[in-house]
């Protein structure tokens, strides 16, 4: 049976979405890899859910807020509805609700895999990606973050980031000094919105003297975490905020301590994409990386009446690989399809990828134009194509 190939009009993909070739898919398998590893030697457990599942159980608890960016489709056996994952973490939490209810806590879980988005952003196009993450279940405050912040960072250098930038922040701080101000529900939002455009002007338009005095005062510690730690403590907050407040702060304080050879700042203002956390929060990102390379913090997860406190960080292989360090070329080594097994295993025991020359004979211009950079000598030792051969 003869193949039929399609032209280039048919092989066109939808926005968002493309084929990742050789050598970039090598790369981020290399990383993804390099990754999940780092969250296993620090005892937590590889976990790996389906790409798409009903959108009762996908949507459900914190999945709710990923609703608007999920593919759906109707499940010809059942007749019911479901949904193509466009995250992972809460995925991993229903299995802990559920899979793994029983299992000590806190549960420590890892995962790696593609999602997929109805829509990119600005700064990630790309609607399929691949995430990698890990997620504490069942434990609560700064240390649970404190823990999943690190062993991120730290996975991140293990990959080849040299210089991350971390950036603190906690989604549920502002709310509560908009609901201890007297604020209805529509001009808090209001402030949200002016505040994350760091627009000082509009806040004092939308409230009063006072509280636009507190808001502002906020605003002044947006920036790096050394000075804006200080100012953070220093302001007077209503009480609902104060425990919010030295939350933050006893992570700030936590993170410089561990890792001062990277670059913190805090944004106690940012909430956009953190719809679902509970507590301090943060991004991550890197100098040349488009985007930010992964995002975590507290939330809850569980069934009702059974909510676990918890925290997790998910990584963006697409933004990871801008800055991490890739594994040099393979070295293909060009070979008679007729050599014993155990010499060709010997030879990738050491590093080289094998190619059979299939039908050709096994010289320097075959191996030329199938990429290989050596062949066989008589002695069966991988020798170097001569440069005149290469150029």
């Amino acid at each position: 049976m003869t193949a039929s190939f399609p032209t280039a009009a048919q092989a066109l993909l939808p926005n968002g979405l493309r084929d990742l070739l050789p050598p970039d898919a090598e790369q981020e398998a290399f990383v993804a890899s390099r990754l999940v590893a780092t969250f296993v030697a620090n005892g937590y457990h590889r976990v790996k859910p389906p790409l798409i599942e009903f959108e009762e159980s996908l949507l459900s608890g914190a999945g709710r807020t990923a609703a608007a960016q999920t593919f759906r489709v109707m499940d010809p056996i059942t007749q019911r509805m479901m949904g193509l994952r466009s995250d992972m973490t809460t995925q991993v939490a229903r299995i802990a609700a559920s899979r793994l209810a029983r299992a000590p806590r806190p549960l420590r879980l890892a995962y790696s895999g593609s999602v997929l988005r109805v829509r990119g952003s600005q700064l990630r196009p790309e609607r399929q990606f691949t995430q990698a993450g890990l997620e504490l279940i069942g434990a609560a405050g700064e240390d649970a973050v404190a823990e999943v912040l690190l062993l991120a960072v730290e996975a991140l250098e293990q990959a080849g980031v040299e210089r991350v930038c971390i950036d603190l922040t906690c989604p549920p701080l502002v709310p509560a000094l908009c609901a201890a101000l007297g604020l209805d529900e529509a001009r808090a939002q209001a402030v949200r919105d002016v505040l994350e455009q760091k627009d000082l002007v509009a806040v004092g338009d939308l409230v009063g003297a006072e509280a636009a005095a507190v808001l502002r005062a906020l605003l002044e510690t947006v920036g790096p975490a050394e000075r804006g730690v200080e100012a953070l403590v220093a302001l007077d907050l209503p009480e609902p905020a104060v425990a919010m407040r030295d939350s933050l702060v006893a992570l700030a304080r936590r993170v410089a301590g561990a890792v001062p050879h990277h670059d913190l700042t805090l944004d106690p203002l940012e909430h956009h994409g953190f719809e679902y956390h509970t507590g301090t929060a943060f991004c991550l990102f890197g100098r040349g990386a488009r985007g930010e390379l992964g995002r975590g913090g507290a939330y809850e997860t569980g069934p009702d009446g059974a909510v676990e406190p918890s925290a997790g960080a998910t990584l963006y292989l697409d933004a990871v690989l801008d800055v991490a360090t890739c594994p040099p070329p393979r070295r293909l080594v060009l070979i008679s399809p007729t050599l014993p097994a155990a010499r060709r295993r010997a030879l990738q025991a050491e590093g080289w990828a094998t190619v059979p020359a299939l039908g050709a004979a096994v010289d320097q211009a075959e191996a030329l134009r199938l990429g290989c950079s050596h062949i066989l000598d008589e002695n069966g030792q991988p020798r170097a194509l001569a440069p005149a051969d290469q150029g």
